[in-house]
């Protein structure tokens, strides 16, 4: 699947449909007290996203959360989700970056006044690019042998006499003095018990989440608009400039 990047805002020079077989921007603010469940005041903030995004109009009851969702169109869709203490929001293989901005946006701009979310009650605002790579084979043995096989981390696991459980990296970064900016890379293989033992492979995905998070305390819901901002530009440079080479094209070359 190819998923071209705007230019304009993302200058990249390898298309990353050829390293990725799916590439999604997800949002998410989360909240100290629980949303209003009430049904009038769901439907009207759903209807609002909708007469915004004409093509939302599928109404999904979830455990735990109530959706609004787009159509799937050749592996590309958008969605929001209200759970108890969250909103959630996100775009799947978007056409350009841009496109998936618009939907998060609108949320941090209109969510607060349909939701009776005030700025008080916002714990963190989160912004993720996320990067599946499919890989049958092994999805362990693949992110070791693409980021840990040349680091002193190597040396615990002696090859062909050990099976690695679990090779998930974390890593999390402090982007300001006090903290409150914060970047995270995480790295999920969904390596299961089954597939070990049976040695057959499911055609599932290495997913890479790159995550830039501002924590609270916010002083006025105009500040949400600032930071959305904040949180694109840090994740667009970190995305550029490390993750895509360092951890996406090496995890690329492992499958292959």
């Amino acid at each position: 699947m190819t998923i071209p990047i705007a230019a304009e805002s993302f200058h990249m020079t390898t298309d990353l449909g050829t390293l990725c077989s799916d590439f999604y921007v997800n949002q998410r603010m989360s909240l100290t007290m629980d949303l209003p469940s009430g049904r009038e005041t769901v439907l009207d903030m759903f209807d609002r996203v909708r007469r915004e995004l004409p093509g939302m109009k599928r109404f999904r009851r979830y455990d735990g959360e109530l959706a609004l969702e787009s159509p799937d169109q050749e592996g590309r869709y958008c969605w929001v989700g209200l759970r108890r203490t969250s909103v959630r929001s996100g775009w799947v293989n978007p056409q350009t970056l841009e496109e998936a901005y618009r939907l998060h946006r609108m949320l941090l701009e209109t969510a607060p006044y349909f939701l009776s979310i005030t700025p008080l009650d916002v714990e963190a605002i989160e912004l993720v690019f996320g990067f599946d790579l499919h890989a049958q084979r092994n999805r362990n043995e693949v992110v070791f042998d693409a980021l840990l096989s040349n680091s002193p981390l190597a040396a615990l696991v002696e090859s062909g006499r050990e099976e690695m459980l679990d090779v998930q990296p974390f890593l999390g970064l402090a982007l300001d003095e006090s903290a409150r900016l914060q970047a995270s890379l995480e790295v999920k293989t969904r390596v299961g018990p089954a597939e070990l033992q049976s040695k057959r492979w499911e055609d599932e995905p290495i997913s890479v989440y790159l995550t830039v998070r501002r924590e609270g305390p916010f002083e006025e819901i105009e500040q949400f608009k600032e930071t959305f901002g904040i949180l694109a530009g840090h994740l667009e440079r970190l995305a550029e400039e490390r993750v895509i080479p360092g951890i996406i094209v090496p995890l690329h070359n492992a499958i292959l």
